[in-house]
């Protein structure tokens, strides 16, 4: 089982140009992304998280079990769901302003345990940025690595959320011992600062950046550096690209048993570059059609 933790919410995608265009609703969140990509590559997935008893928070329960998704775990609120305003660019980046104030999300509570057999949790976004659900992400974070389950991070940087940069990039080396992949774009690893040889010191047993369409690039504890060119593709937007990747990866991790820092440790050079050019093609895929609709493992092709 993979557990994924954070947020839920519903992105409003602009079918159209100008500030009154009108918006379609889209399910969304990077961890909610990232669980529906791994139910529909084909990993046993829970995710943890809370929802609103809202028509939105309904439809977003609906769309991670038609992945397969486990959402038993999944708190439950009054209040409503987070809202994020996406705007498309020319190249098809998206980037976001958010309604987050008294939603159900950030009000999440860490929960007494993981699920039975659980062998990885994914954390990520703007949950661990609103608080007080950032706090008690945080505390499932550290508790899942000193129970010695691998930990995998993608912040997912949203910089109109951050009110002190300097403090969130303060919290973010505190994470760093608790992480085991660190996963983050290449724009994220620029506003953190840092670089992942430091970040591999603080604690991670591997560091990957993305680089758009330039490809995937990781680095190991033992110096070596793994890269993949990006597959070519006629891009509609970027919606759940990275999120699709943090699943790739997650899921060929798990089907090569290598959910472990040793596990990682013995990828070598062709179990790396193999790893990273599935995350490459699946990512491909999610931007090759509009929103975040990663592919199904009949897509992207068995691992």
């Amino acid at each position: 089982m993979i557990v994924v933790a954070g947020e839920a919410l519903i992105d409003l995608v602009p079918q159209g140009t100008g500030a009154l265009t009108d918006l379609k609703p889209a399910l969304g969140g990077g961890p909610y992304n990232t669980a529906v990509a791994l139910g529909r590559l084909g990993s046993p997935t829970a995710f943890c998280s809370r929802t609103s008893h809202d028509a939105f928070g309904e439809a977003l329960l609906d769309g991670l079990r038609r992945a397969g998704v486990d959402v038993s775990g999944v708190q439950r609120g009054a209040e409503p769901t987070t809202l994020a305003v996406a705007t498309i660019g020319a190249d098809g980046s998206a980037a976001y302003s958010f309604y987050v104030d008294g939603t159900a999300d950030r009000l999440f509570t860490a929960p007494a345990g993981l699920p039975a057999g659980t062998r990885a949790v994914s954390f990520g976004t703007c949950s661990l940025v609103l608080e007080p659900g950032a706090s008690a992400y945080e505390d499932l974070m550290r508790t899942a690595a000193a129970q010695g389950v691998f930990t995998a991070l993608d912040p997912n940087i949203r910089a109109g959320l951050i009110p002190d940069a300097d403090a969130y990039r303060a919290r973010f080396a505190r994470w760093l011992p608790s992480v085991s992949l660190l996963k983050l774009s290449e724009e994220d690893a620029h506003w953190l600062g840092g670089t992942p040889r430091e970040w591999l010191a603080a604690g991670p047993s591997a560091v990957v950046i993305t680089h758009g369409g330039d490809g995937l690039t990781a680095f190991t504890r033992d110096g070596a550096v793994h890269a993949v060119p990006g597959e070519k593709v006629d891009v509609v937007d970027t919606i759940g690209a990275g999120d699709t990747v943090n699943a790739a990866l997650l899921h060929g991790l798990s089907v090569q048993g290598a959910l472990s820092p040793d596990g990682l440790a013995a990828l070598g050079p062709d179990g790396w570059t193999r790893l990273l050019r599935f995350a490459a093609h699946a990512a491909a895929i999610t931007c090759s059609r509009a929103g975040a609709e990663p592919p199904y493992a009949s897509e992207v092709g068995a691992f």
